[in-house]
């Protein structure tokens, strides 16, 4: 594994449970170490195993098997741990738990002490190599996803219930609905109603039909033509007679 920090990849989850990363420490076969912070500030360090690995259920056992071993000998039989002297010193090569997860996607977080191993200690079990008992034989045992680096993210977590809608909003919802059964009522009544009081208002006028005049034929003759002349065949009645002559003074016709 290499020890020198980096800061965060694309694909690193931002934070565990309540712990917020901050950069990587350290990359291996069987997972990967972030240097993290708590709420109160404090540094930790924190465990992730690979994404080949948390899809193994062994080694996925063995990770999680090692961190609860480690915190049942911190709590349980911790004061028989330091009343032997002779068992102080593994004791104390363990590092304390603070936090993990056991899940899918497990997690460890450990306080962070630059001097001394943290939470890669967890990881060293996950791979198994060789035999444990007796000479090798054949090559060492190499899982499937041992070229994985890729970190194993957690879950992603349900969303947060609905809103409770607050009281004015019931309130308002309430009167739009009550609005729209009144108008829903009132079409119904105007379209189911008896006939008795629909006959009750006059029935409408029959509509009027407008036929225009003609205009008047002018009598006027039009200009430049000769207007007509009396007929010389006699007067007709009504019409004036020949002018009598003036009488002879001297009596005579």
């Amino acid at each position: 594994m290499a020890g020198v920090a980096s800061p965060l990849q694309y694909g690193d989850p931002p934070r565990l449970g309540q712990f917020v990363l901050q950069a990587r420490l350290r990359i291996g076969p069987a997972g990967l170490v972030y240097l993290g912070q708590d709420s109160g500030g404090r540094a930790v360090s924190l465990a992730v195993l690979t994404r080949g690995a948390a899809q193994d259920p062994a080694a996925r056992d063995r990770f999680v098997t090692a961190i609860r071993e480690a915190a049942a000998s911190r709590g349980v039989r911790g004061w028989m741990a330091r009343a032997a002297r002779g068992r102080t010193a593994v004791t104390e090569a363990v590092p304390q738990v603070l936090a993990m997860d056991g899940g899918a996607a497990p997690w460890v977080a450990t306080p962070y002490e630059p001097d001394r191993a943290g939470a890669e200690r967890f990881l060293e079990p996950v791979l198994v190599r060789g035999t444990l008992i007796g000479e090798r034989h054949g090559p060492d045992f190499a899982p499937h996803w041992v070229g994985d680096r890729s970190p194993a993210l957690p879950p992603p977590s349900r969303g947060a219930p609905p809103a409770v809608e607050t009281l004015r909003t019931v309130v308002l919802a309430g009167a739009v609905l009550s609005v729209l059964l009144v108008l829903l009522a009132a079409m119904l009544w105007q379209s189911f109603r008896p006939e008795d009081e629909v006959e009750r208002f006059p029935a409408p006028l029959p509509p009027t039909r407008f036929e225009p005049t003609p205009p008047p034929v002018p009598t006027t003759p039009e200009p430049g033509r000769p207007s007509p002349s009396p007929s010389e065949s006699g007067t007709g009645p009504g019409e004036p007679g020949d002018e009598e002559g003036p009488e002879d003074p001297r009596g005579g016709i």
